[in-house]
């Protein structure tokens, strides 16, 4: 091969490069390198809801905030109510506050109602008259009324992302206590009814708190059935529900957002109250409930009260005084 051939195909080779780069660099707009950083942004922009499961809500905590008394709603010789508030995730979340009159730290009990329609709720309903009881007896009651109910903002409009930001929002009304100078923080108690005792079980988990807790006919089944079991009662027959539940399954693992997996997690003692005429909770619900606690070696008591419905009737007295006698003899230990 002489030298001239060897320069030509030289040359022919220079001047392909050049015309490739050029090609290369003609086209790069159009062409993306993806990071790992990048593809993990995306699987979270995909998948927001990841946050709430169990293992993630537990790393998170609680965020405190400051309890503000809005205004005076009641006033009692032994109490007085008030309208509260306070922040979570950067919403405002307002709640009913019993404060007992006397001087010194007092013992708190957070109090965690069930479902109410928002058409006829109002601050205090499913807590006002068991609160007031025990605010008569020297404990602050705090009762949220959760997003969307009160003065509270509205959540997200994604009904499964509502429900678990249930959670992180006792998870900080807790936190926020010790902003009340009256609150005593080695005495903090949790109080639960129906789907608040659902709620009371999962923040117990969550928290991993020695909160003793007294829970009023809790719903207590797996997630998503706690739901479904419910759904005859919607306008559609719960078909809209059933749907938003099959694309959530498409991405989650519903048993990462199920208390019913998560009981070995539990610190606290606790106290189970279930009317055998209770038209909403089966009593096998709570009979199982309290069989995987016991299993866990876990320390429960359960009455049942014969023809009681589902609000205690019948048997109110009783289970609010047999909740007074559960959460003094606390008092003497320390709840954290």
């Amino acid at each position: 091969m002489t030298r001239k051939t060897i320069l030509s195909i030289f040359l022919a080779l220079l001047i392909l490069t050049v015309i490739t780069i050029f090609w290369f660099k003609q086209q790069q707009p159009s062409w993306k390198v993806i990071s790992p950083l990048e593809s993990s942004k995306e699987l979270l922009r995909l998948r927001p809801l990841e946050k709430y499961e169990f293992e993630k809500l537990k790393s998170r905590g609680g965020k405190r905030s400051e309890i503000i008394l809005e205004k005076v709603l009641k006033e009692e010789d032994s109490f007085t109510s008030h309208l509260f508030s306070y922040a979570s995730d950067g919403h405002k979340i307002t709640g009913l506050l019993n404060l007992p009159k006397q001087e010194g730290e007092l013992p708190v009990v957070v109090m965690l109602r069930g479902y109410v329609d928002q058409e006829i709720y109002e601050t205090g309903v499913g807590t006002a008259r068991a609160g007031e009881v025990y605010a008569d007896n020297g404990f602050i009651t705090l009762a949220p009324d959760f997003l969307g109910y009160g003065g509270s903002d509205m959540p997200p409009d994604n009904v499964w992302e509502e429900r678990f930001l249930r959670l992180t929002s006792v998870l900080d009304l807790l936190a926020s206590i010790n902003s009340l100078a009256q609150a005593d923080m080695d005495k903090v108690f949790l109080w639960g009814h129906s789907n608040g005792g659902m709620v009371a079980l999962s923040i117990l988990e969550i928290s991993g708190g020695r909160y003793p807790t007294t829970l009023w006919a809790p719903v207590s089944q797996d997630f998503p059935y706690d739901i479904l079991y419910y759904t005859y009662e919607f306008d559609d027959g719960g078909k809209a529900l059933r749907k938003s539940l099959a694309d959530f399954e498409k991405d989650y693992d519903t048993d990462k957002y199920s208390f019913s997996k998560y009981l070995d997690w539990i610190n606290a003692p606790l106290l189970v109250h279930q009317g055998t005429s209770d038209e909403y909770i089966p009593v096998w619900w709570s009979d199982n409930l309290v069989d995987k606690i016991k299993s866990q070696d876990k320390k429960v008591d359960y009455y049942l009260y014969s023809n009681a419905d589902h609000n205690m009737k019948g048997s109110w007295n009783v289970v609010v005084q047999r909740d007074l006698d559960f959460f003094r003899s606390w008092l003497s230990k320390p709840s954290e």
